[in-house]
C-alpha cells in the first residue's frame, strides 16, 4: 500500500442535518498510475590518457548505454528505448504516436525522428542476439515456416517467420522462394518442416516434412460448401480428421503403438483410394493432384507423435506482424525492415519463453558493445 487516505464522516447528515454516529471504518482501494516525470541521470565520465601507448581512455558505468561525450551526449535511457521498441514493434503504434505518448504522459522531449533513431540503436545492439536465434532455428529438430506480403519503400517484399516451440525468427526479404527460406534455415536443413503446401518448401530435400492438415481440411470444406452434392471432398476431410483423432487417442493412451500403425495403414489406404477417383469436379481434381504430391508428408505426425499436424506455431507467430502491417503498411527502407525483423524476433522469442521483453532489451542496450543476450542464449527444446 503506497498511500492511506482517511475519509472522515461529515459533521452532519447530508439529508436531515442530524448528528452522525460512526459505526465502522470500511476500506476501499484505488489503483492508479503515478505522475511520471523523466529521471535525468548525469554521468561524470573521467577521461584520461595511457602513459604507455598514449591512447585516450574513459570510464564506463554499467548504467550507461553510450560512450558519446560530444554532440550526442544527451540521449534516451534504456528503459525509455525498451518502451519505444515495445510500443512500436509489439503493440503497433506508429513513430508519431509513440513520440506523442512519451511527451504527453512521461514528459520526454521526443520527436518521431528520435523514435526512429532509438529503434535503429536497439536493433544494432540486438543484432548478435538475432544471429543467435537464427542459429537456434537452424539446429531445431522441428520448424514451422510461413510467409506473408510486406512493403518496403512501397515495393512488395515478403515477411518470413520460422517458429519452433521456443524460438521465433522473422526475416523481411525481397523474395518468396527457396533461396530466401534457405538464408534462415540453411539449404541443408535436416530437421522436420511443418509447413503449408507452398512448393519451395519441398526443395529442402534433406528435411522430413509434415504438411498442414488444417489447410487441407479447410480446402475440403470450401469445396464442399461450394458444391453441396460433391461427396469426394467430405470423404477426404473425414480421412484427415480421423487421422487427428487417432493421434489424440494414442496420446491419451487409448491406442497402442501397434494399433496406431494399423490405423495409419488403413488411413493411407482410404486416402489412396480417394485420390485414384476424385470425380469430374475441377476443384477436387486439383486438390487430389496436390495431395498426391504431398502424400509422403500427410501422415508424418502419426509416425512421430512429437510432431505438430498443422503449422499453427507459424500462424500464431505471424499474426502480430500482420496487425503491425495494417497499422504501418510496412517499412520505408531496407534498414527499417532489418530493424523490424531483428527487434520483432527478440520480443516474440522472449514472450514465448515467458521472459519480460523489457528486461531483455534493457540488458542489450546497456552492453558496452553489441552482444548476444545471455537470457536467450539457450533454446529450451
Amino acid at each position: 500500500m503506497d498511500e492511506i487516505v482517511d475519509v472522515p464522516l461529515p459533521a452532519q447528515c447530508p439529508h436531515c442535518q442530524g448528528h452522525v454516529r460512526e459505526t465502522r471504518v470500511a476500506a476501499q482501494w484505488q489503483e492508479d498510475l503515478p505522475i511520471v516525470r523523466p529521471h535525468v541521470r548525469q554521468f561524470d565520465v573521467h577521461v584520461g590518457c595511457c602513459d604507455q601507448c598514449g591512447r585516450r581512455v574513459q570510464g564506463r558505468h554499467p548504467l550507461q548505454t553510450s560512450d558519446a561525450l560530444g554532440a550526442a551526449r544527451t540521449h534516451l535511457g534504456p528503459h525509455a528505448v525498451a518502451l519505444i521498441v515495445q510500443l512500436n514493434k509489439q503493440w503497433g503504434l506508429s513513430h508519431g504516436k509513440v513520440a506523442t505518448l512519451l511527451r504527453a504522459w512521461f514528459g520526454l522531449s521526443v520527436r518521431a525522428s528520435s523514435v526512429t533513431q532509438a529503434l535503429h540503436r536497439a536493433a544494432r545492439q540486438a543484432a548478435p542476439t538475432y544471429d543467435q536465434l537464427r542459429a537456434q532455428v537452424r539446429g531445431s529438430p522441428m520448424v514451422s515456416p510461413d510467409e506473408t506480403s510486406w512493403k518496403v519503400g512501397g515495393v512488395l517484399w515478403w515477411l518470413w517467420v520460422f517458429a519452433t516451440p521456443s524460438t521465433v525468427v522473422y526475416a523481411i526479404q525481397d523474395g518468396r522462394g527457396f533461396d530466401e527460406a534457405a538464408t534462415v534455415l540453411g539449404a541443408d536443413f535436416a530437421g522436420v518442416l511443418v509447413r503449408d503446401g507452398w512448393a519451395p518448401y519441398r526443395r529442402f530435400d534433406q528435411a522430413a516434412h509434415q504438411t498442414c492438415l488444417a489447410h487441407l481440411i479447410r480446402r475440403c470444406r470450401e469445396i464442399a460448401e461450394a458444391h453441396p452434392r460433391a461427396r469426394w471432398p467430405r470423404r477426404v476431410q473425414a480421412v484427415l480428421q480421423d487421422a487427428l483423432a487417432v493421434r489424440d487417442r494414442v496420446r491419451a493412451g487409448d491406442v497402442s503403438a501397434h494399433g496406431a500403425a494399423v490405423a495409419r495403414g488403413h488411413l493411407l489406404a482410404r486416402l489412396l483410394d480417394l485420390l485414384a477417383a476424385p470425380g469430374p469436379l475441377a476443384e477436387s481434381q486439383r486438390l487430389a493432384a496436390h495431395l498426391t504430391t504431398e502424400l509422403e508428408a500427410v501422415f508424418s505426425f502419426l509416425f512421430d507423435l512429437t510432431l505438430d499436424a498443422t503449422n499453427w506455431r507459424a500462424e500464431q507467430a505471424i499474426r502480430p506482424a500482420v496487425v503491425n502491417r495494417k497499422v504501418s503498411g510496412g517499412n520505408r527502407s531496407v534498414r527499417g525492415a532489418e530493424t523490424q525483423h531483428v527487434l520483432s524476433s527478440v520480443i516474440q522469442t522472449a514472450r514465448l519463453r515467458d521472459l519480460d521483453p523489457r528486461d531483455v532489451l534493457v540488458d542489450l542496450l546497456r552492453a558496452p558493445r553489441p552482444t548476444a543476450s545471455p537470457a536467450l542464449a539457450v533454446s529450451p527444446q
